[in-house]
């Protein structure tokens, strides 16, 4: 059996297991010896294929394999034995925060997977990836859930997909809130004021010299920032700018203050009230840029309050996202589910996992 390296060299163990012979069984029934250090029938230690996995970690099945002389088969064989392909749920205490968002395995938007993830203080665990984003297949996956763990749900943070939210309230019930992250909204009341920003420009640049238009090259920079705050000096750049477009200042100003409701700390009745107060001002008004916007905020506005309750962010499942993003290009692609979990649960969890299954093995 192979064991691990001394010295940067591969080591083998050569044992002849004792047998032994039962007497008073009927025909003389025989056994063999069986430690508890490997498997029977197998070709490497339980220390070594520990070793084999946990070198996986952030890394490639063709990698270890090279530096194991190993072939992916095997490693793959190792990864089966020791890492499950579904959540088990008798080792999760508590679920904390619920995130559901999706991911593409293919370019172009392409074979949408849901990754479903939990976050307590203590660290974030992987869930589930489920095939497609439809409502019936998260429903179905959540109610297998234990009622044990579905106590401990403080919320669900998701985007604005409709499938991710009814099926997270027909699975969990009314009580548990689910929440729209503030980084979703402000993705789609930027993308109008971006709308607007480029049309204006688009005719400023019509409209204005040259050189006229270069002098508000500075005023332009600032608007393309994704802080819409700007200092003492950058308003008075604004200044000249917004001369020349007053819509584009509307929006500016619109854009600041749905912001600033955002960065204050407000009751959910509060943000309710002041939501629907800027809803009101934005329609009074001559702009058209902010009607997607309007739109989606009224349908969901529920969901968009229930953040200033305790503030909750899914800012941990975008995190989740980027490392099976990350772990799709370093593997140029993993498209069997099994194996995507498997892979994300060790990059997420795997030294956590194999550090708490040493201190039980030493208890």
């Amino acid at each position: 059996m192979k064991h691990l390296p001394i010295c940067g060299r591969p080591t083998f163990i050569e044992i002849t297991p004792r047998r032994g012979k039962c007497e008073d069984c009927d025909g003389g029934a025989t056994t063999t010896q069986q430690a508890n250090w490997y498997e029977r029938n197998s070709e490497y230690t339980k220390a070594y294929e520990k070793h084999a996995v946990i070198s996986l970690i952030h890394s490639t099945i063709a990698d270890v394999a090279i530096k194991e002389d190993l072939s992916c088969a095997a490693v793959q064989g190792i990864i089966d034995r020791h890492v499950v392909t579904e959540v088990n749920w008798d080792q999760i205490k508590k679920i904390g925060l619920l995130g559901i968002d999706e991911i593409s395995l293919k370019k172009g938007f392409r074979d949408f997977v849901t990754v479903l993830t939990a976050k307590t203080e203590a660290e974030v665990q992987m869930l589930g990836v489920l095939k497609g984003r439809e409502k019936a297949t998260v429903t179905a996956f959540l109610k297998t859930m234990p009622k044990r763990l579905r106590r401990t749900i403080s919320a669900v943070c998701t985007d604005m997909y409709e499938g991710f939210i009814n099926g997270a309230r027909e699975a969990l019930g009314q009580d548990i809130p689910v929440i729209i992250d503030r980084f979703h909204v402000a993705q789609l009341y930027r993308k109008g004021f971006v709308q607007i920003r480029k049309s204006e420009l688009k005719r400023l640049q019509k409209e204005l010299s040259r050189e006229e238009y270069q002098r508000l090259k500075p005023a332009i920079a600032v608007l393309c920032r994704k802080n819409p705050f700007p200092s003492a000096d950058e308003k008075k750049l604004l200044k000249r700018l917004f001369k020349h477009s007053p819509a584009l200042k509307a929006a500016h100003r619109f854009t600041c203050e749905f912001t600033k409701i955002y960065n204050s700390h407000l009751s959910v009745k509060e943000a309710h009230e002041q939501i629907t107060q800027w809803i009101q001002a934005v329609e009074a008004s001559e702009l058209t840029c902010f009607n997607t916007f309007i739109k989606t905020l009224k349908k969901y506005q529920t969901e968009i309050v229930g953040y200033f309750k305790n503030r909750y962010s899914s800012g941990f499942v975008e995190g989740i996202n980027n490392k099976l993003k990350v772990l799709k290009r370093r593997c140029y692609g993993i498209w069997n589910l099994n194996h995507l979990f498997q892979r994300a649960f060790l990059d997420i969890s795997g030294y956590h996992f194999f550090k708490q299954n040493q201190a039980l093995e030493l208890a």
